[in-house]
């Protein structure tokens, strides 16, 4: 069997292979991207299911009000740091360094380098955790302020971001994995291991409510030792597929060598671009504190479930892109164009659809996943007007960050910082406009608002250090997916509006139609109405992703 080395060197433009006519070689280019994408979307299909489960569970124990707003708050505060100092910031300086050792380097010294940026990650992160733990008190203060007439609302939190600290290290080192995976072909393994972090959530408060309970401590501590313990089971499940490629802990601490290096200079303005959404996140949770009760838990609840959508395509498209292009780029700007228009035309054709039927159907999703035990109809209300309007930045969001791939993917991670940077600037500034005349619902509309921005500034620059991405064709197609998009959501729309006539209101049978079965219609009516305007881009989609079985890509392994 080959080397996946050798298959990498063999698959790049301008190396030694098989040849192939042009068209036929960018067919079967765009053919295997849509097959990536339909793993990792299978995968986090899972994961995200499993992440409502695990929302439904946590609102039927705790519903919202004192227990919950501190738990969403100390949970802000590891996964503020989780973002901006692992997953997308390791990610977009790991990847295309690593794919650079594979192509150039023998296995052995790609093996160290994976080694010696793990090993440097530890070091630093394992830091923040330390120091974080040592001063909780002080952070939460800062980023809680509005509970400080509230003593035991405030200690609460703070010991829950303790309990949930250690989460940074375990989610840190996943996304190292992840890193690797994904640059040797592997898609499903990483795209499913979250999963594993959501079973373990639920099952730890479950098992421990009443326990809890019974000795006098608050039964929400079983949902942080559940995140923690979770994101230790997410490093677990990938580590049988790193050591099919070869990839096991090494004692290498070579921390200043030359692609060490790269990868943390790098990594530094990924860092600073993914802090500004952080700081937006945490300035919105402070901005929150200061409304209604239960403000925090709604806006935190919508949040979540449009990460449904926005996982299975957006994440799932941007993975597989920065792989692709990592692999595609060789430092030419023009080598990720075919690859670039081929995953515009996904997201579009994926994401147009999925946020305008999820935005028609918020109340019964909502409703669906939610309201139970002390979670109030009023609740499902206020979290589905937030949900609908997080759904207006779905698509740009998920443009946003291909665009910031084909960047990364060039060795340049200081524009997407930059225009982040901006984003947020514009975010923070509606929010302070609007929360005083709508309230909550001012949060998710600023953030669809500055993911407009963030995708404008991103691919107008993106396009001219490339010379061309192919705008106008990528722009056709949008307006053709939204209008076959607009007709789906009226029938599902209309579908929904039917559903309430019938009986059987709040049982588990009328929540669970009247939230799928008008999705299922608008689903086939996008496709129907797709084929009727010969959007060939959606057919070739379900082709792929829905019609067909598709083996796992990326079985070889790193061999020495």
């Amino acid at each position: 069997m080959l080397s996946y080395t050798r298959r990498v060197r063999a698959s790049v433009p301008g190396s030694t292979g098989p040849a192939c006519p042009e068209g036929e070689a960018e067919a079967r280019q765009a053919k295997r991207f849509t097959r990536r994408v339909g793993l990792v979307t299978a995968g986090t299909m899972v994961s995200r299911l499993l992440g409502l489960a695990r929302e439904s569970v946590f609102a039927w124990l705790f519903g919202a009000g004192l227990a919950t707003d501190a738990f969403n708050v100390a949970f802000r505060i590891p996964n503020f740091l989780r973002d901006v100092f692992a997953e997308s910031a390791l990610s977009a300086a790991f990847v295309p360094a690593f794919v650079g050792s594979l192509r150039r380097d023998p296995p052995e010294r790609t093996r160290d380098f994976a080694a010696a940026v793990l090993n440097a990650l530890t070091l630093a992160v394992g830091l923040i955790v330390v120091f974080g733990m040592v001063f909780t008190p002080a952070v939460v203060r800062v980023i809680a302020a509005g509970f400080a007439g509230q003593p035991d609302k405030l200690a609460l939190t703070v010991q829950l971001t303790r309990v949930m600290f250690p989460f940074l290290l375990f989610v840190a080192w996943a996304a190292w994995a992840m890193g690797i995976l994904n640059a040797c072909g592997t898609f499903f393994v990483p795209a499913v291991a979250p999963g594993a972090f959501n079973l373990v959530s639920i099952a730890v408060p479950l098992a421990t409510f009443g326990w809890l309970r019974g000795i006098g401590v608050e039964p929400i501590t079983g949902m942080a030792w559940g995140v923690t313990l979770g994101a230790l089971a997410q490093v677990a499940v990938q580590l049988p597929r790193l050591h099919r490629h070869g990839f096991r802990w090494r004692p290498v601490f070579d921390f200043a060598g030359p692609e060490v290096r790269r990868v943390f200079t790098r990594w530094l303005p990924v860092v600073l671009g993914l802090a500004s959404w952080q700081i937006s996140a945490l300035v919105n949770t402070f901005l929150l504190t200061f409304l209604p009760e239960g403000s925090v838990t709604w806006v935190n609840y919508a949040y979540r479930i449009q990460h449904l959508p926005a996982g299975l395509f957006g994440v799932a498209i941007g993975s597989v892109a920065l792989a692709e292009y990592s692999h595609r780029a060789g430092g030419s700007a023009g080598a990720i164009r075919d690859s670039f228009r081929h995953a515009t035309g996904l997201v579009s054709t994926l994401t147009i659809p999925a946020a305008l039927l999820l935005m028609v159907l918020a109340g019964p999703v909502v409703a669906l996943v939610y309201q139970h035990g002390r979670f109030t109809a009023a609740d499902a209300v206020n979290t589905s007007q937030a949900l609908a309007l997080y759904c207006l930045g779905i698509w740009a969001a998920a443009a946003a960050r291909n665009c910031a791939a084909g960047f990364y993917a060039l060795g340049n991670t200081r524009v997407p910082a930059f225009s982040a940077a901006a984003a947020v600037a514009v975010n923070i500034g509606i929010n302070l406009l609007l929360m005083g005349r709508i309230g909550f619902r001012s949060f998710p509309l600023a953030a669809s608002a500055g993911q407009f921005l963030h995708l404008a500034v991103l691919f107008a620059l993106l396009r001219r250090r490339t010379g061309g991405l192919g705008g106008r064709a990528v722009a056709r197609l949008t307006v053709r997916v939204l209008a076959a998009a607009v007709g789906a959501a009226a029938l599902a729309l209309a579908l929904a509006r039917l559903w309430t006539f019938l009986p059987g209101v709040g049982t588990l049978g009328y929540r669970l139609g009247h939230a799928f079965l008008p999705g299922l219609l608008g689903v086939g009516g996008y496709y129907l109405l797709a084929r009727l305007l010969r959007i060939a881009e959606v057919r070739a989609v379900f082709a792929q992703l829905v019609f067909r079985r598709n083996p796992q890509a990326g079985d070889g392994r790193l061999n020495s």
